[in-house]
């Protein structure tokens, strides 16, 4: 499949199409609007969904096929929050504290774009390990915590409080309680709810796109004033970190699908748990511009390009 067509499939994905239609719900005004139980709903059963697929694949995977992957994950969760720090401050000039919040966001990982770039290698034909939500938690917590540590001042919450809010998240309490109830579950017990958390998934992921869609445009009309500095630093971030992500992907075995989805997970920023952490441990950083960047500009770019560029990037390196 050519560069073009991994476009053309990854825009003419319901995934995608259904962001869209958020996007254009809240630039044409419609009263289109998820009730708060529904949206929060939807986030907690897809963290749920991936945690027991990934605990599920967990159990049977062979040891020395994790070491690799596992390995490379920690190494991109202490990089990638260096480099979107080092950007902030030398490229775009933010403040530390702010240059520190947007690193707790980008070093860490969108459960979202995951999904996403999961799907996109499934319909490609290249699929990923089934172990990959496993590198979902292991890549989220220790960028959060290295973005925290480089914005901390005296006087501010203790970061070992910090961490405690940021692993009891409901995100990724539900993600890591997912790994160990799919890993610890029996085959017959799991095909007795993949009705729901297997057939169902897709479905629900749109509705969940749809929802972001909306929310994404509207985090977009923040950037006024200084748009130009939120977008380059939300695209070159990416950018760098994914590359980065499918390189290292590629040199600890993963196939091709598994180092594009890698690659996806390093170019993505957390809009869920680090938010909660950084207001929790940095509340001097502005929100105006961590969230409107992780949520308005790298999302929807992933989603949109990044996605099909890092599966290119891997074919291309293998």
């Amino acid at each position: 499949m050519t560069a073009l067509e991994l476009l053309r499939t990854n825009l003419f994905a319901p995934i995608f199409l259904a962001f869209l239609l958020g996007w254009i719900a809240t630039w044409v005004r419609s009263d289109l609007k998820f009730p708060e139980g529904l949206y929060t709903g939807l986030s907690a059963y897809l963290m749920l969904a991936i945690g027991l697929k990934g605990g599920a694949q967990l159990s049977v995977a062979e040891p020395a096929a994790l070491v690799g992957p596992i390995a490379a994950t920690l190494v991109l969760s202490l990089v990638t929050p260096i480099v979107a720090y080092v950007i902030a401050r030398r490229i775009f000039r933010y403040e530390r504290v702010d240059a520190a919040a947007l690193a707790a966001h980008y070093g860490s990982v969108s459960a979202v774009t995951f999904i996403a770039a999961s799907t996109f290698a499934d319909v490609t034909g290249r699929s990923a390990p089934g172990f990959m939500p496993a590198l979902v938690a292991i890549l989220e917590v220790p960028a959060i915590i290295v973005g925290l540590c480089m914005g901390r001042v005296k006087g501010q919450e203790p970061l070992s409080s910090a961490v405690r809010h940021l692993m009891t998240s409901k995100s990724i309490f539900l993600l890591i309680g997912g790994l160990f109830i799919g890993a610890l579950s029996t085959k017959e017990s799991l095909n007795q709810v993949q009705p729901l958390f297997g057939d169902l998934f897709r479905g629900a992921l749109v509705l969940f796109m749809l929802e972001m869609g909306i929310v994404a445009a509207a985090r977009f009309r923040e950037v006024k004033g200084f748009a130009a500095r939120l977008i380059g630093y939300g695209v070159l971030v990416p950018l760098v970190n994914g590359l980065l992500g499918t390189f290292i992907g590629l040199k600890v075995g993963l196939p091709v699908g598994g180092a594009g989805v890698l690659g996806a997970m390093a170019a993505s920023a957390s809009y869920i748990a680090a938010p909660a952490a950084v207001r929790a441990a940095i509340p001097s950083a502005n929100p105006g511009i961590y969230l409107p960047a992780a949520v308005a500009i790298t999302f929807p770019f992933n989603l949109a390009l990044g996605i099909p560029l890092f599966f290119e990037a891997a074919r291309w390196m293998s």
